[in-house]
């Protein structure tokens, strides 16, 4: 995928553009720290603050417009103008550098903020419509690897640039080399056209940035992924922002240290980006999350843990040699790497996520909502950071053990609100720890509208096992007396469980089972019934009754069939003995999901559905 025509213009396009970014941000900032100070009209400390906020500040301005403009445009096209716009920016840029014009250079960095708030919705948007479903996470994985390596590179290669004799002149010519190079790679993206009904693109400064917000705030499970997204970037701005105090005043280092633990930090999210690549298995996996997040905090801990106490004499100082060369400091590069790999493994699943669940015609606000939140986030990590390390008088280490302890906080936060992430993280541990589960025919979900799984029914944990084999969220029809079940009635609560009776039993709940499942499928939901209407006594197929022809007689939808087989002899099933009275006898065993074509539900009716069912399961 990496090397297709419809991935890799793109992927060397944000690319390039991340490089030149923080290439010519670090270059203005070092020129500014460490060159002819007299030249600035203001205070230094003054100047590299005004840098930050300026480059900051078009995010909150412009990414309400720039998700309208990116959902209501051409995508191609409209990178290739951003990227164009790049290009003028950076020549200007050029001259700026080479004649020390500070305050140019400073309104050329706001220009190149606005630039990527433009860039932003489109960069994340185009992924879904240029690539396949089980290709997204993938993709959001190489997008990131590619952001924070492009961010390293351009940060370390600012400083041997401008430490070069001919500093100023190379620096000038690679800021517009790079715009070149990015513009040149814009024009091999194929063309995307814009999806859905246009909408006028208005340009509304705070009404548009508040519409923004609020429509992502009409999807919860979206919101709370922004919410989510945006923390990692409070605890990733907090890290960065601190790491050069923190090697100075209790690592005892120099400014090559600075870099290393920002290449830990960096690489450590790119080889996380490919861990959760290959350990979500082709689909968007928000079970990975809970690994990610208390990676995060583990870490973080530990690492605090692990800063040498030994007593340096006064006025020593690391150098980039001599820290690696002290075993003393391996422990603390060594969480520092992980800290990265875990936030790697926490914001892949979420891009991908609202890349998923966002209407097509409406992903890039989706994204842009999520970039002034992000920016938001930052802007808090800023003001958290000033106000305890300068007021309260905090230590670093102090700060970074508070950001663990909310980052646990956020998790408990964010899973309380979305039942859907703890079904995920639990579906995700039974089918990749307690089982092995292959899923064949994934394809055949439809990726929307309304539709009716049917399965067999093997055990108290079918529904979690094929839960974690769709990657849309399944309101599942049981028997009352399964959905009750003290372990597990909350997560069935929460994932919407419509419980179900005989008549005989309880006809109000019958009835209402069936009402709820009109109402489901009305809303283009996905219903998955176990027509047998009992746990298999024996491990074979029953026979299926008729309310599967009852619903379908009433709303004739789409019918996946679906075979389990593998849980027969499990804990959960009732093979030698009713189910959970039993000790545990099997581990990690295989289960396999066998999924068919879809069928007509118009055309079809429970006795085609066993057969089909069957024909899996053999």
């Amino acid at each position: 995928m990496l090397l297709t025509k419809r991935f890799f213009p793109y992927f060397a396009t944000l690319c390039l553009g991340a490089l030149n970014d923080n290439f010519y941000k670090n270059v203005l900032l070092l020129l500014v720290t460490y060159s002819q100070l007299n030249a600035l009209p203001i205070d230094v400390n003054l100047f590299v603050n005004l840098a930050a906020g300026v480059f900051i500040l078009p995010f909150f301005l412009f990414s309400a417009h720039a998700g309208i403009v990116a959902d209501n445009m051409n995508k191609a096209k409209l990178i290739r103008r951003l990227k164009l716009l790049e290009l003028i920016i950076m020549s200007t840029a050029a001259i700026a550098i080479i004649s020390q014009s500070y305050m140019v250079m400073l309104l050329l960095l706001f220009l190149t903020g606005s630039q990527s708030a433009y860039f932003g919705p489109v960069k994340y948007s185009l992924l879904p419509q240029a690539l396949s479903e089980a290709e997204l996470v993938k993709g959001n994985a190489l997008v990131e690897m590619g952001t924070f390596l492009s961010i390293l590179v351009g940060t370390l290669s600012a400083g041997l640039v401008v430490s070069n004799e001919n500093g100023l002149t190379w620096a000038a010519i690679i800021v517009c080399v790079l715009a070149i190079c990015g513009y040149l790679a814009s024009r091999a993206i194929p063309s995307l056209p814009a999806q859905g009904d246009l909408n006028p693109s208005k340009f509304s400064l705070f009404s548009g940035t508040w519409r923004c917000i609020n429509k992502a705030r009409q999807t919860k499970t979206i919101w709370m992924a922004i919410l989510a997204i945006s923390w990692f970037w409070f605890l990733g701005a907090t890290y960065l922002t601190q790491f050069p105090n923190f090697a100075k005043l209790h690592l005892h280092a120099d400014a090559t240290v600075v870099s290393l633990l920002l290449a830990l930090f960096s690489v450590g999210i790119a080889v996380g980006s490919y861990v959760c690549e290959r350990f979500s298995f082709g689909h968007v996996e928000l079970g990975l999350l809970p690994f990610g997040v208390l990676g995060l905090s583990v870490f973080s801990f530990d690492m605090i843990a692990a800063i040498p106490l030994e007593l340096v004499e006064p006025g020593f100082v690391y150098s980039f040699e001599s820290f690696i060369a002290n075993a003393q400091h391996y422990r603390v590069m060594i969480d520092l790497f992980l800290v990265g790999l875990s936030g790697g493994i926490f914001i892949v699943p979420l891009y991908a996520f609202i890349q998923t669940r966002a209407e097509k015609q409406e992903c890039a606000q989706a994204i842009a909502a999520n970039n002034i939140i992000n920016a938001f986030f930052m802007v808090g990590s800023a003001v958290l950071s000033i106000v305890l390390l300068g007021v309260f008088q905090w230590s670093i280490p102090e700060l970074f053990m508070l950001v663990g302890v909310l980052n646990l906080v956020v998790l408990l936060y964010v899973y309380s609100q979305v039942p859907e992430f703890t079904q995920r993280f639990i579906s995700y541990l039974l089918s990749h720890v307690m089982y092995r589960v292959n899923v064949r025919g994934r394809e055949h979900i439809p990726a929307q509208g309304a539709g009716i799984i049917v399965s067999n029914h093997v055990s108290y944990v079918d529904a979690l096992v094929i839960m974690g084999a769709s990657t849309r969220p399944i309101r599942f029809v049981m028997d009352k007396s399964i959905s009750e079940i003290p372990l597990l009635k909350y997560l069935f609560r929460h994932a919407g469980v419509i419980p179900i009776c005989s008549p005989k039993k309880c006809e109000s709940t019958y009835l209402n089972a069936f009402e709820q499942i009109h109402q489901a499928l009305a809303n283009d939901e996905l219903v998955c019934i176990f027509p047998e209407g009992k746990l298999t006594p024996d491990g074979e197929i029953g026979e299926f009754r008729p309310g599967i022809d009852k619903i379908l007689q009433r709303d004739p939808v789409t019918v996946i069939p679906l075979a389990l087989t593998g849980l027969w002899g499990s804990y959960f099933s009732h093979k030698g003995g009713h189910a959970l009275t039993t000790f545990p006898k099997r581990f990690w065993s295989k289960v396999s999901v066998s999924i068919a074509p879809s069928v007509d539900g118009a055309t079809t009716n429970c006795k085609a559905l066993q057969q089909q069912v069957t024909q899996q399961f053999n």
